[in-house]
């Protein structure tokens, strides 16, 4: 099979049957093909809390959320890729994909609501994250946020888009000039080393944002907005279109040692690649450090 292109895929493919919907409008332009996502995914772009409605569950605690739009938008990924790539492996996170009963080499990787604890209470930062791999190379990737109906896409060897427009990482040269996003754990957050890690990148920089959605941060990198990213523990849906976005806009995208970042590897480091270095000087500097106590 040849390398699988993102319009052909995302575009041609997946959007096809909403594409067919005479209340989407002309999916020539950005909006609609927006709209026609938005109305595949079933994502409103207003939280259940705006709504008067509140169906939340938790995964095991009060702490790591599930609402009813991560099952529905995730149902319906999966039932669209599945009826246009039926032999694709799709790895989802609330489980309903296929991940280990394919032998392809293609795999989906699909995160249906990044950012449920801001949907859930109304803060505007959540988005849904797909990305397209052949074996571990990625080769297309889009994150839409709904509510601001931001749409970024990106294709292997072809850049990154955000809103119909090529985009590239921005162009701070230092760190202290820099302004960086990062993200914490859903549980066990006293014993997460990132708080050593945000306090000192603080200090350094012009400030840090915890947005609480690692697909949009890197999308924002990518864009410019943000000029670096790091986080600890994050899974292979909640990366694998951001990183796309992040190479294909020019970026730099690595583990703390500098290493290329694996999927699912323990630390993501995504900068515009001009403070790359020196960022990751400073996090080998804390990871030497003992860890602060209670």
């Amino acid at each position: 099979m040849p390398v699988v292109k993102w319009r052909e895929v995302c575009y041609r493919q997946f959007m096809r049957g909403a594409a067919s919907s005479p209340q989407l409008g002309d999916t020539s332009t950005n909006s609609g093909s927006a709209e026609c996502l938005r109305t595949i995914l079933q994502l409103p772009s207003k939280s259940p809390r705006k709504q008067g409605k509140f169906d939340i569950r938790y995964k095991g605690d009060e702490v790591d959320l599930v609402t009813q739009a991560d099952k529905r938008s995730e149902r319906l990924i999966v039932e669209q890729l599945t009826k246009h790539f039926p032999d694709h492996a799709i790895a989802a996170e609330e489980g309903t994909g296929h991940e280990s009963a394919s032998a392809s080499e293609f795999r989906w990787h699909v995160d249906p609501l990044d950012g449920t604890t801001n949907y859930a209470h109304g803060y505007p930062c959540f988005s849904v994250s797909i990305a397209l791999a052949q074996r571990e190379r990625l080769l297309a990737a889009v994150i839409f946020n709904p509510f601001y109906n931001e749409l970024f896409t990106a294709e292997r060897g072809e850049g990154a888009a955000f809103n119909g427009k090529k985009v590239h990482v921005s162009k701070v040269g230092t760190l202290s000039t820099s302004l960086l996003c990062t993200g914490f754990p859903v549980r066990n957050r006293k014993a997460s080393a990132n708080l050593q890690y945000y306090g000192d990148f603080t200090q350094r920089s012009h400030g840090v944002r915890r947005d609480g959605s690692a697909a949009l941060d890197l999308a924002s990198v990518a864009c410019g907005r943000f000029d670096g990213f790091w986080e600890f523990g994050l899974a292979k849906w909640d990366t694998a279109a951001g990183v796309l976005l992040v190479e294909e806009a020019g970026g730099k995208v690595t583990d703390f040692a500098g290493n290329p970042y694996q999927l699912g590897g323990p630390v993501i480091l995504a900068t515009n690649g001009l403070i790359h270095e020196e960022i990751r000087a400073v996090a080998l500097e804390i990871s030497r450090r003992p860890l602060a106590s209670g």
